[in-house]
């Protein structure tokens, strides 16, 4: 969701702002623990015995270990990591842990504190999360915490909590699942496809969806549109390709393939690319993150 800022009555909308390194969101949140989520930090990159490295270990103030790692770009796996990192750390001793606490917290907090062992704590930042990210915490049956982040100009950040549901899923296998309204309008848009055309619009729709959990899908009679608050992509379909319509801004485009549509066509999304083949679905959705980006 947009943040602004006001100004003689006025609303400015804030910037995102990446971190210029990934280690800043890491040190970012490690000193500022207590105040973020009322946990005691123990280490940073905390090596292990396999040979990985756990992102930040802390306690929190029911004694609960925690395992805290950051998701920094798209294609990080770091549920299962912080998964890999909660069984190592489970086949450690109570005394391993107990040290730590006194190491980093000195004796008079470290014994104050019972460690719970029965509920240690995986929790993952990151700036935004995939539909395959939710249903994979949904059907683990372990204590999974999602936060998403933003960090915006002038120094303002947020940590948000996401409501994934403790509800586990049970698939029947004997149900069969009916299509979609969404799938029948699609499937009427792709009536003049090729069937390769097909399979480059499911690639990239999957692609889309990995950007945010909160992106959803419009289907009109023209083109399919994806939109968090606003729309950043829509996507028009043709026999043989695929054109996506994009916000008017300046894109990091050094292929140069973002288009300008003539400004006679009076179109509010007035940037467009084309993907013809597998190959050009990666710089696209470079391009279609730049756009998603610009809604925020």
């Amino acid at each position: 969701m947009p943040v602004f800022t006001t100004y003689n009555g006025k609303f400015k909308k804030l910037s995102p702002q990446a971190f210029g390194k990934e280690k800043e969101l890491q040190s970012l949140v490690e000193k500022n623990l207590d105040e973020l989520l009322g946990m005691y930090f123990l280490a940073t990159e905390y090596p292990t015995t396999f040979g990985g490295r756990i992102d930040t270990l802390a306690v929190d103030y029911t004694g609960a270990p925690v395992i805290i790692e950051y998701k920094r770009n798209r294609n990080d796996n770091v549920i299962n990591q912080g998964l890999s990192y909660l069984k190592w750390l489970q086949a450690q001793k109570v005394e391993f842990f107990e040290m730590l606490l006194i190491k980093n917290l000195g004796p008079e907090v470290a014994n104050k504190i019972q460690i719970d062992w029965k509920n240690p704590r995986v929790v993952c930042i990151a700036e935004a999360y995939s539909k395959f990210d939710i249903d994979t915490v949904e059907v683990i049956p372990m204590r999974i915490e999602l936060f998403k982040y933003r960090n915006y100009e002038g120094g303002i950040f947020s940590l948000e909590p996401l409501g994934v549901s403790e509800q586990k899923s049970k698939l029947n296998p004997d149900v069969t699942v009916e299509k979609t309204a969404i799938d029948s309008s699609i499937d009427e848009l792709m009536k003049k496809a090729t069937p390769g055309t097909r399979e480059l619009f499911e690639e990239i729709r999957a692609k889309i969806f990995e950007l945010d959990e909160n992106i959803t899908e419009k289907v009109t009679s023209l083109y399919v549109a994806y939109r968090v608050t606003k729309n950043f992509a829509e996507i028009h379909i043709g026999k043989n390709h695929l054109k996506v319509h994009l916000r008017p801004i300046n894109y990091i485009d050094l292929d140069n393939k973002v288009e300008k549509v003539p400004d006679s066509y009076n179109w509010t999304m007035d940037r467009r690319i084309y993907i013809k083949t597998y190959d050009d679905i990666p710089y696209a959705i470079k391009i279609i993150e730049e756009s998603y980006k610009d809604v925020l």
